[in-house]
């Protein structure tokens, strides 16, 4: 009797491949089953229930656990001084402050700031009362069409409490001491806030005025 031949090398190789493919797929179903959330069915939402501050004001809400803090301003709470521009945390547009903290709120989760106090352009100052980094903005003409301007002004008052407590930035030489605001400092601290109109040498000189009053 002949004896079987040995499969060829590739031959063996196509088997073990198919055989861990399989198992790789056996593994990936069961990490989605035990890991992943369900999808809801189609119309069907999850909420969340989540109260925090806002301007100042308390505020109890039913949301979208989907939903941003950005579209939840502007579409539920009707506050539109909070810009959309990318709408990928790219921008600055929609900047806003959580417990004194600038954040991207096209970003940030409506449900995720449970107790936390939010304020946006419109709690910083009033027609009359202006705060002082709308008013500087103002007298330097730091704005073209005025569309990023919310979120430059927020940055702004944010960057000087962040210099005031001391944190650095990507550029700030002497970690030992106090933070300046040179205008090298300003820059690097509002980059994450684009004009598309190019204001920029007005913006940073209109952060200088505000540091400067606040030092």
């Amino acid at each position: 009797m002949d004896e079987a031949l040995p499969d060829p090398p590739s031959s063996a190789r196509r088997r073990f491949l198919i055989g861990t493919g399989a198992l790789t797929t056996s593994l990936a179903a069961v990490s989605q089953a035990e890991y992943f959330t369900p999808q809801p069915a189609q119309g069907q939402v999850y909420t969340a229930r989540v109260r925090f501050s806002l301007n100042g004001a308390p505020q109890e809400l039913e949301l979208d656990s989907r939903a941003t803090l950005l579209d939840t301003l502007r579409e539920k709470l009707h506050l539109t001084g909070t810009k959309k521009g990318c709408d990928r945390g790219q921008c600055g547009a929609c900047t806003v402050l959580v417990n004194g903290r600038r954040v991207n709120s096209c970003l940030t989760l409506a449900a995720t700031l449970e107790g936390d106090e939010v304020r946006t352009i419109e709690g910083l100052g009033r027609p009359g009362a202006l705060h002082p980094a709308q008013a500087a903005f103002a007298e330097r003409d730091a704005l073209q069409c005025g569309y990023c301007t919310p979120g430059q002004v927020v940055s702004c008052v944010a960057l000087v409490e962040e210099a005031r407590a001391g944190v650095p930035s990507a550029v700030t030489a002497d970690l030992r001491g106090p933070v300046r605001l040179t205008d090298e400092e300003i820059r690097e601290r509002m980059s994450g806030n684009i004009c598309r109109c190019g204001a920029y040498v007005n913006i940073v000189a209109a952060v200088r005025d505000v540091a400067g009053k606040q030092a």
